[in-house]
Formats: C-alpha cells, structure tokens, sequence
C-alpha cells in the first residue's frame, strides 16, 4: 500500500506514540492513500507543508476496517467519543456519549492498524449534531458521503511503525490546497444542510430512539 502524510515537516521516521491522544483514534501515524487529500492536510494551517510518501507493508497485519459491513457509523462514533475532546455540553450529549461508549466502542489498542473516516471539522460538526438529538442516523450516515471526505490509515503498534518506508516528499503550497481544502468544506456543509431539509425523518432512528430501545451494536435496524 502507497500511504501519505500531511505535514508541516518532512517526516523520514515516524516516531511511535508521538502525536497527540486526542486524535480521531488515538496515538497513531495518520496516513491516507488518497495524495490530494495528503496535500489538503498538509496546509490545514493555512501554512506551507509537505506530503511525506511511504510503501506499506500491512501483511499479516491486524487491521481494523471500521467501514466495513460488520460495524456502523456508530463504532465510529464511540472512538470519537473516547478519544476527542470537545463535545457539545448538555444532558442529552452527555448520555449519548456514555450510551455509545458502553455499547458501540471497540478498543482499538489490541490492532496494528486502524483503517476509518477522518473527523474533519465539518465532519465531527456532523456527528455532534446526531449525538444532540439533531439529526436522524440516516441523515448522518448520508452526510458522512458528503464531500468525499474519503478514508485515513493509522498506524498503531510498533510493529506496524516497522512496516513503513520513507519514500520521498513533496512541497505543497498553501495558496492551492488550503483554499481547495476550504472548498471541500464549504461544499460538505452546503451539501449537508440540504439533505437534513429534505425527505421526512419520522421514521429514522435519533440517539435518544436509539438509548430508549437499548439498540445495541449489530442490530439490523442500524444497517
């Protein structure tokens, strides 16, 4: 797997446990094989950085996919949940996110590598307003396909640190990426709120229709 990284460095050795907890799975090295969404982040800062480029090697590797069919958004959820720290105040979000984490949290720890969505601003906007009470399940996991936010690949473990090698970096240019980035925002929230006003949600499930039923991960009505 050809894996990137956007930085505001070049980034020849990733250093194991070296960014910040709070991040969307943890501890990690957050990579993408997507490289125009590398050069997005890269210039997250409005600021000049890089796109650091590696081969991976994940064979025999224990990899969580949380996109696929086995989990839901909520699984998502939870990690956010435990590892994110600004949240909505309020007694609903609050409950919401001891519900998620009792019942939908996987803990990532026991796996190499963590293969998810990445809560862009827009994003982690979204999914607090479904923890409020503020939109259905459905509408979030339909927001979730806004923008094209895409996927990003962490690296957890040691060993998977040892899978990575440094294959070059590119300078990337504020003035294009952060205002393509901006764009994709704008776009992604444009794009929300028209589908949140349309279609009735009298039948979805809400996170409190979700804590009253006591739904729990694998429930057919959260496909």
């Amino acid at each position: 797997m050809n894996v990137y990284h956007g930085s505001q460095h070049i980034v020849k050795e990733p250093v194991f446990n070296g960014s910040k907890r709070s991040n969307d799975y943890g501890y990690g090295f957050y990579t993408t094989e997507n490289r125009d969404l590398a050069r997005e982040w890269a210039c997250s800062d409005n600021r000049d950085g890089y796109v650091n480029s590696y081969e991976a090697d994940l064979e025999g590797l224990s990899i969580l996919r949380l996109n696929s069919p086995e989990y839901s958004v909520l699984n998502w959820l939870a990690i956010l949940a435990k590892y994110r720290t600004f949240w909505q105040n309020g007694s609903v979000a609050a409950e919401a996110k001891e519900y998620l984490m009792r019942h939908f949290f996987i803990d990532p720890t026991g796996y190499d590598v963590i293969i998810g969505y990445r809560a862009d601003d827009s994003y982690f906007t979204f999914a607090q307003d479904f923890v409020s009470g503020a939109i259905s399940l459905a509408k979030l996991s339909e927001a979730m396909r806004l923008g094209k936010l895409g996927e990003q690949v962490v690296f957890k473990s040691k060993t998977a640190f040892s899978r990575l090698r440094f294959t070059g970096a590119e300078p990337v240019s504020a003035e294009t990426w952060y205002a393509k980035k901006s764009a994709r925002d704008r776009e992604a929230r444009r794009a929300y709120r028209k589908t949140i006003k349309t279609g009735s949600m009298a039948n979805e499930l809400f996170m409190l229709d979700i804590m009253r039923e006591g739904i729990k991960n694998g429930d057919p009505r959260l496909r």
